[in-house]
C-alpha cells in the first residue's frame, strides 16, 4: 500500500494551509537569505558559499560543521514540495541554479561534499563515525528524488545517481569494498528514494547492506579509528559508545531504543523501508519491537524524543524529565517519517496516531508562528531563570532563535510542513485509507477508474468531517477511516444513514459499491481531557496534562502569572474551551478552575505546614503556540488536587 504523494493531494484545511503558505511565502525566502549569510543577528551558515568555493567560483575556507551541505539539501527538498503545491517560475529557476552549482562542485568520480573538497581531500571516507559524508549524501538523495518527482527534471537526480554510484563503489559486501555504514543515518532512506525514482535495484541493495552491516563485529568504526591511529572512544561530539549510533548490536538484535534520538528514528525509518521492499519479516519484527519501546516507554506526550542532553538522545524506559529533556525538533520530524513507513508495514492506527501527535505538537513547537524563529530543544517545563543560569540546563533556550550554527532543525521542519499532504492518504487496488483528518482533495487511480475523494470539516475544533466520493462509474472498494486513539467514540453515517462498521486495528472499514456523490459524515467528540502518565514516570506523579483533540495544552506565565508549579487544578476543573480567533493565529484556549497558595509567606524559606489556597481560573493554550508572546514560564504537566 502506497501513500499518495504531495502532487496527488490538494490541502484545503485552514490550519495546515496556513503552514504550507508560511513555508512558501516566508520560510523558503528567509532560509535562503540565511544560507547566503544575508540575515543580521543570526548564526552564520556559509552553506551556499561553501558550494561556490568547492566549485571554484570564489576563494575561501570551508565554514561550518562537516554536515553543512545538508542544510542546502533540505532547503531544496522543501522547494520541490512547494513548487508542486504552488508553481513559481522564479523560485524554480533559483532552485535550478543551486542544483547547477551543486553539480559544479561535484568531483569527477562522483564524490560530493564541500567539506572534503575544500579541506582534507586525502581524508575522504576515513571517518564515517564522525564526519557525516554518508549523512550529507542521504539528504542530497532525498532532495534530488523529491525534485525529480515534483518537476520532472533529471539534472539533480543525475548528479545524485553519479554520487550514489560512487558510494556503491566504496561500500558493499564485495571483498575490495569497505564494510562500513553511516555514522549518522539517513542514507538508507535516501537510497530507497533513489531506487523508487530510478528503479535501479543497486540503490536498494546498498541501503540493505548498510542496515545489515550495522552492529556487526568487529566494529567497523573501531577498525576505522585504528586505521587512522585514533582512539575508538574519541569522537568529535562528546564521549560516546556504540549505542550512541545504534551500532552496538546488529539491528535485528536491538529491542530497546538507545543513543542519539534523530539517528535512531532515521535508522528505524530506513529499516522499515527495506523491510517493506525486501519483504524481510525479521526486519519488520525488529521495527515493531523498537516501535513499542519508543512509543510506550520513551516518548513524551508531545511526541518528543530524547530525554537527555548528553547524547541528544534516549536514556532509559520511563525516564521522562520535563525541564532538562532534549526533545530535538528533528526527532519529532523523524518520528513522523518512521510512523508513515510503519503504516506501510502494518495497517494499525497507532502509527498514524503517533504521526498526528508529532505533527500537531512535537514538530510545530519547533517553529514560531511567523516562521523566522526556531527551537532546537522542546522541553515541557521552562523556568527561564533556571535555564539561563544552571549548567545542566544550558541546552534549553528560553526563546526561539533566528538560526543555529548546527541548523538541522529549521529546514527539516520546513520540508515536512511543505509535504504534509503526503501523510493523509494511502491506497492499493481495493482500499483507500484516510490516516489523517486534514481537509483536502485527492485523486486516486483505482483499477477500473479514477476516484476523487474530498475531505472537509474542522477536525481539531469540532471533530466534524465530511467526505465526498466522486467516480465516473459505480465502483467497489473499501474506505478505511482511522479512529483516533484520543477519541471516546466516533459516529459515521453514509448518505445520512447511521450504521455500525467493523473496526480492525483502529480503522473503520466501509465496504460498498461507491457512486458519484456518496457522502460519509464523521462525528468525533472533541472534549477537554486530563491525561495521566504511567506511575513509573516519576516526574509526572500527581500531575495531569490537558488535551483537546490531537492537541496538547500548556500554561504560560503571560496568562497565569509566575510560579506555574504552584498551580493545582480543582478536582472538577469545569473546563471551558473558548475560540479566540485573534490570539496566536486563531486558537481554542481552555479555561479551568484551580487554586494556588495564598500570598502569606514572608521571607521564610521553610515553615510548619499549614495549607491555604486561593481559587484562580487558569488559561491553557496549545503547546505548539507557546513562546510566541515573549519569554516566560511554561508548564505542560500540572498538579492535580
Amino acid at each position: 500500500m502506497e501513500f499518495l504523494k504531495t502532487k496527488d493531494v490538494k490541502v484545503t484545511d485552514p490550519f495546515w494551509l496556513r503552514y504550507i503558505e508560511l513555508v512558501r511565502d516566508i520560510i523558503i525566502p528567509y532560509q535562503w537569505e540565511v544560507l547566503n549569510d544575508r540575515v543580521e543577528g543570526v548564526a552564520k551558515s556559509g552553506a551556499i558559499r561553501n558550494f561556490r568555493i568547492a566549485a571554484g567560483l570564489e576563494d575561501g575556507e570551508f565554514y561550518g560543521y562537516v554536515f553543512q551541505d545538508s542544510d542546502v539539501a533540505k532547503w531544496l527538498e522543501t522547494v520541490a514540495y512547494s513548487l508542486v503545491v504552488s508553481p513559481d517560475p522564479k523560485l524554480e529557476q533559483l532552485a535550478d541554479e543551486v542544483i547547477a552549482l551543486i553539480g559544479s562542485a561535484q568531483q569527477p568520480d562522483g564524490y560530493l561534499n564541500t567539506r572534503f573538497t575544500i579541506k582534507d581531500r586525502d581524508k575522504r571516507w576515513t571517518n564515517e563515525r564522525d564526519w557525516h559524508e554518508l549523512y550529507v549524501a542521504g539528504h542530497m538523495m532525498e532532495a534530488a528524488a523529491a525534485y525529480f518527482e515534483g518537476t520532472g527534471k533529471h539534472e539533480f537526480l543525475d548528479i545524485m545517481c553519479k554520487n550514489a554510484d560512487h558510494i556503491d563503489s566504496i561500500f558493499g559486501p564485495e571483498t575490495e569494498k569497505k564494510k562500513g555504514y553511516p555514522g549518522h543515518q539517513v542514507t538508507e532512506m535516501g537510497l530507497v528514494r533513489m531506487f523508487r525514482a530510478t528503479g535501479n535495484v543497486k540503490y536498494l541493495n546498498l541501503a540493505k547492506f548498510f542496515i545489515d552491516e550495522r552492529g556487526q563485529k568487529p566494529s567497523y568504526f573501531d577498525m576505522e579509528a585504528e586505521n587512522r591511529h585514533d582512539s575508538p572512544q574519541r569522537a568529535w561530539f562528546k564521549e560516546k559508545t556504540a549505542e550512541y549510533s545504534q551500532s552496538h548490536l546488529p539491528v535485528r538484535e536491538q529491542n530497546v531504543a538507545t543513543g542519539h534520538a534523530v539517528r535512531a528514528v532515521y535508522l528505524y525509518s530506513g529499516m522499515a523501508d527495506v523491510a517493506e521492499l525486501a519483504q524481510d519479516e525479521s526486519l519488520k519484527q525488529s521495527c515493531l519491537t523498537l516501535w513499542d519501546n519508543v512509543t510506550h516507554r520513551q516518548m513524551y506526550i508531545t511526541a518528543g524524543l530524547g530525554q537527555q542532553d548528553f547524547w541528544e538522545g534516549f536514556s532509559f524506559d520511563y525516564d521522562l524529565p520535563n525541564d532538562t529533556t532534549y526533545n530535538e525538533t528533528c526527532a519529532s520530524v523523524g518520528l513522523v517519517f518512521w510512523a508513515q513507513r510503519m503504516s506501510k508495514l502494518a495497517l494499525r492506527a497507532d502509527f498514524a496516531d503517533v504521526a498526528e501527535r508529532a505533527l500537531y505538537n512535537g514538530v510545530l513547537s519547533g517553529i514560531s508562528l511567523d516562521g523566522k524563529r526556531y527551537f532546537y530543544v522542546n522541553p515541557l517545563s521552562v523556568w527561564p531563570e533556571v535555564a539561563e543560569k544552571r549548567h545542566d540546563m544550558e541546552h534549553v533556550e528560553t526563546e526561539r532563535l533566528g538560526w543555529f550554527g548546527c541548523a538541522c532543525c529549521p529546514p527539516n521542519a520546513a520540508r515536512l510542513l511543505a509535504s504534509v499532504g503526503s501523510y493523509i492518504y494511502s491506497a492499493d487496488s481495493t482500499r483507500l485509507v484516510v490516516h489523517q483528518y486534514i481537509a483536502s482533495q485527492v485523486r486516486v487511480a483505482m483499477p477500473c477508474a479514477e476516484v476523487t475523494l474530498s475531505q472537509r470539516g474542522d477536525y481539531i475544533q469540532s471533530g466534524h468531517v465530511m467526505i465526498e466520493i466522486e467516480t465516473a462509474t459505480p465502483m467497489q472498494f473499501e474506505l478505511l477511516l482511522r479512529v483516533p486513539g484520543w477519541c471516546s467514540s466516533m459516529q459515521v453515517a453514509v448518505n445520512g444513514a447511521n450504521d455500525a462498521f467493523n473496526i480492525t486495528d483502529g480503522y473503520m472499514c466501509i465496504s460498498r459499491t461507491w457512486q458519484r456523490g456518496d457522502k460519509v459524515e464523521i462525528t468525533i467528540p472533541v472534549e477537554v481531557r486530563r491525561m495521566q502518565a504511567n506511575p513509573l514516570v516519576r516526574e509526572d506523579a500527581g500531575r495531569v496534562a490537558i488535551h483537546r483533540g490531537p492537541l496538547v495544552y500548556c500554561l504560560e506565565e503571560c496568562d497565569n502569572g509566575p510560579v506555574l508549579s504552584d498551580i493545582a487544578l480543582e478536582r472538577d476543573p469545569q473546563f471551558i474551551a473558548k475560540s479566540e480567533k485573534e490570539l496566536l493565529g486563531g486558537v481554542s484556549t481552555i479555561y479551568g478552575k484551580a487554586h494556588r497558595s495564598t500570598p502569606d509567606w514572608g521571607e521564610e524559606l521553610y515553615r510548619e505546614a499549614r495549607f491555604s489556597a486561593a481559587p484562580v481560573t487558569v488559561k491553557a493554550v496549545p503547546y505548539y503556540s507557546w513562546n510566541n508572546r515573549g519569554k516566560g514560564e511554561m508548564l505542560v504537566w500540572i498538579r492535580q488536587d
